[in-house]
């Protein structure tokens, strides 16, 4: 499945069940199967989604480095 404005360059081979997000640039081969994929460039979707989650986290943590400097 291939979402809206994706764009593919180049001679590249895509699995079987494979998702591609909207606005996603793919320009390398995607050979696994089902694997999902977003960005530009492409990138894992998974990955992309625990990166997110960390992210949240950041300003938390920030805290607790700064509260242990002190110290």
């Amino acid at each position: 499945m291939v979402g809206g404005q994706a764009g593919l360059v180049g001679h590249i081979k895509i699995a079987n069940r494979v998702k591609i997000n909207a606005q996603s640039g793919v320009s390398k081969s995607i050979e696994e199967e089902g694997k999902g994929v977003t960005g530009a460039p492409a990138h894992d979707f998974r990955e992309m989604l625990r990166a997110q989650a960390l992210m949240r986290k950041l300003p938390e943590l920030l805290a607790r480095i700064e509260a242990l400097e002190k110290k």
